[in-house]
């Protein structure tokens, strides 16, 4: 199912941590060479590269702000420069500023909406028109929150919902140039932000869930690898639910 993405390229925003740095290491252990874009947390890339099993693959990282439209563009053809060619999009990257809506400053909900919303929106109409030459597939990284809402969170769920909704209309604008365009929507996922929570908190958190524990992230990571596979060949518009019973 995945050979056929040996040797193409992805590109992944957000890859230097959590569920990015997972996708970068899955992707590259299957034989893609894979850019990915950090912003604050730079990557030692000898370290990540002794990491994955797959030595062959090509890996590169890039500073990149997706709040600026600029810098955008330019790790864009420098990805294209570098790689030759890019194949895949994922949209990873995101950020969080909670505060109850009569509380949140018009900042944090601006900062939220243009890296996790518009920044998507940006770097994915920049690599488009790469794509198009011989088809690919984006897969936007949203979140279930965006699907049932969670207080505290009005930016970051009008951010993740505005993805799903991304997905499904840009889904149907480039079908026709074989370009697959899908969602993964995750649930609660072992990153940093979980690590930081209380222990009773975690639990309250998996009672919830109908199968009683958090994802990992490499849980995440593997749905993006299928994404991308000729395995989703007739997948596309979608957003796939990984959230062990979450919100069903």
């Amino acid at each position: 199912m995945f050979d056929s993405l040996k040797g193409k390229t992805v590109l992944v925003t957000g890859g230097s941590r959590g569920i990015g740095k997972s996708i970068v290491k899955l992707l590259a252990d299957n034989h893609l060479n894979v850019a990915f874009t950090y912003n604050n947390n730079e990557l030692d890339l000898s370290n990540l590269k002794d990491s994955i099993s797959n030595k062959s693959s090509k890996i590169h990282q890039y500073k990149l702000n997706l709040e600026n439209e600029e810098e955008i563009n330019t790790v864009v053809r420098d990805v294209e420069r570098d790689f030759g060619r890019i194949d895949f999009l994922v949209n990873n990257a995101g950020i969080i500023k909670d505060n109850y809506m009569m509380l949140m400053s018009s900042e944090n909900w601006n900062k939220v909406l243009s890296t996790n919303l518009t920044g998507a929106f940006l770097i994915t109409k920049e690599v488009l028109p790469i794509m198009m030459a011989t088809g690919g597939a984006v897969v936007n990284i949203s979140s279930v929150a965006g699907i049932v809402g969670v207080a505290g969170q009005t930016n970051y769920c009008a951010a993740k919902a505005g993805l799903i909704g991304f997905t499904k209309a840009l889904s149907k604008e480039v079908a026709g140039k074989n370009i697959r365009v899908n969602a993964i929507a995750g649930g609660y996922v072992q990153t940093d932000m979980i690590s930081g929570l209380d222990t009773k908190r975690i639990d309250n958190y998996k009672e919830k869930i109908s199968l009683k524990r958090i994802a990992s992230t490499d849980e995440i990571a593997s749905v993006v690898l299928f994404l991308l596979s000729d395995g989703a060949s007739y997948i596309t518009g979608t957003t796939i639910e990984v959230d062990g019973g979450l919100i069903n």
